[in-house]
């Protein structure tokens, strides 16, 4: 009987083992699937075994106001469609993909600041606090621009401003700031160059501009190059941005009897200073108005358009592409300028972008370019690559003046000169630098 117990014990145990190794099998076989499925214990582990190369993903906030309302917002309406397709195809592509794996995007918060500096200082401290924006784009105008541009520093912002040509914004010692376009010193000193390989004996030069901030630096600088280059400045005067009669001015015009007249301020006050300078059919040989002229709507114009020369930020025929910048030394960045034609017509029922546009889009580069150069979305890092910045885009020349004189001012960027022309259809031409015209200059102007 001992002999029996021993051996049914025996069995027991051997049937317990038996079933122990079963289990141990079963769930080694559970472990393999959890581990396949991605969300186990046994995967941390190989994880934690490995470097992680994922850097997920980080949406970058980019704030800005637009002209909505208001006197600027044919300008502003065009500048930001310029910055919403370099954002929608930044993010379409998939975004900026850092070394450490971390993909960025972008989303815009935007108001309408209707054209108004208190607006536009309540709305830029909105931005940089209540929204929290990572960077800013500038508002359309120079006197908008100077508002933001002091919140921006307030706040340690990176700021790209762009529609904001005036030179005293940047020599107020900022340091987040930083200018897309040629600025205002330099607007019209290359149409008094012009001028003068045209008829060297003109003598007598008006300057009629709106009184504003742009306006002002831009004619003020001129007329300082204009005597310099010995010409007799026959009228000086400044009008009421909201003006709409420009009878007076031209009365004065008309009693001085200048050669050239340069000046003007932004479109709606250049368009209708245009047009009754036409109804008037005052005898002038060259006339150059600042912002209106390279707006496509300018056309609308018709005989009044013809003759009219305006400074460009960038025109769609300036042919600006990798093998121009290998030519001068520079690196080159972003789409071609037929590309971005064709995509902004696209975006935008067939509308014909302006250097305005351009403009936007080219702002939005220049931020896509430093976050790529500073590997990164730190406000240091991203400033330190805007100083360092020297290339060529579809919109020209990019540096920035780095002394505490006049740090973030561009020094790199340069105006082209456009003139309305009849030759079966109105059109642009480029006139002006001599190596980048399309067209010869009508002179004396019809």
């Amino acid at each position: 009987m001992k002999r029996t117990s021993l051996l049914v014990i025996f069995g027991y145990l051997l049937i317990a083992l038996i079933l122990v190794a079963c289990s141990s099998s079963g769930g080694d076989e559970e472990a393999a699937t959890d581990s396949g499925g991605g969300d186990t214990a046994v995967e941390s582990d190989t994880v934690d075994e490995m470097p992680d190369t994922s850097g997920g993903s980080q949406t970058v906030v980019i704030g800005f106001t637009a002209s909505q309302t208001g006197s600027q917002n044919v300008s502003s309406t065009r500048q930001v469609n310029g910055l919403n397709l370099w954002m929608d195809q930044v993010n379409a592509a998939g975004g900026i993909e850092l070394s450490d794996g971390t993909i960025v995007t972008f989303e815009a918060v935007t108001y309408d600041d209707e054209s108004n500096t208190d607006r536009v200082q309540e709305l830029y401290t909105r931005l940089a606090t209540e929204d929290e924006a990572d960077f800013l784009i500038s508002p359309y105008s120079s006197g908008l621009t100077a508002a933001s541009a002091v919140i921006a520093e307030q706040y340690g912002k990176v700021m790209i401003t762009t529609g904001a040509a005036s030179d005293d914004t940047y020599k107020q010692g900022l340091t987040t700031v930083y200018q897309a376009y040629t600025p205002a010193s330099r607007y019209l000193t290359g149409a008094l160059d012009l001028l003068q390989t045209l008829d060297p004996n003109v003598s007598k030069v008006a300057f009629v501009y709106e009184n504003s901030k742009f306006s002002t630096d831009v004619v003020e600088a001129a007329k300082v190059y204009a005597e310099e280059l010995g010409y007799e400045v026959v009228l000086h005067e400044g009008y009421d941005p909201e003006t709409t009669d420009f009878g007076p001015f031209i009365n004065k015009i008309q009693d001085a009897a200048p050669d050239a007249i340069l000046g003007g301020g932004h479109f709606q006050d250049g368009s209708t200073f245009a047009r009754q300078l036409n109804e008037k059919n005052i005898d002038v040989s060259f006339f150059a108005l600042l912002v209106a002229p390279p707006e496509p709507d300018f056309a609308d114009l018709g005989e009044a358009a013809v003759g009219v020369i305006g400074p460009s930020q960038w025109e769609p025929l300036a042919a600006f592409t990798p093998d121009s910048a290998t030519e001068a030394g520079l690196d080159w960045f972003g789409t071609l300028g037929d590309e971005f034609v064709t995509a902004y017509e696209a975006a935008y029922d067939g509308e014909e972008p302006s250097y305005h546009s351009a403009g936007g889009y080219a702002a939005g580069l220049i931020l896509q370019k430093a976050i790529i150069d500073a590997d990164s979305t730190e406000p240091e890092a991203v400033l330190a690559a805007l100083d360092a910045m020297d290339l060529l885009t579809f919109f020209g020349h990019i540096k920035f003046d780095t002394s505490a004189e006049a740090h973030g001012l561009q020094i790199g960027h340069s105006m082209v000169y456009i003139q309305w022309q009849d030759d079966g259809g109105l059109a642009k031409q480029v006139v002006w630098p001599a190596e980048g015209a399309t067209a010869e200059t009508l002179y004396p102007m019809p």
